[in-house]
């Protein structure tokens, strides 16, 4: 019997720390620290529901992150 695939861990860090930072910087710094993917999105984008493990969510306004959640 195969075994059971187990989903890659996702990055220790708190999204918290990314609201406040200038969108293109958040990017740059949530990848390098193994986030994968990255997404930027305006307020009130409708999104699918679906959790992806690795992935981080930027709501981003005038710039700069609003909001930040993973999945």
């Amino acid at each position: 019997m195969a075994p059971i695939p187990s989903p890659d861990a996702e990055p220790e860090d708190s999204p918290e720390a990314y609201v406040g930072l200038e969108a293109h910087r958040a990017e740059r710094l949530a990848r390098e620290r193994g986030w994968h993917p990255v997404r930027s999105l305006p307020p009130g984008t409708i999104i699918t529901m679906e959790y992806l493990v690795g992935r981080l969510n930027f709501e981003v306004v005038d710039g700069r992150v609003r909001r930040c959640w993973k999945g």
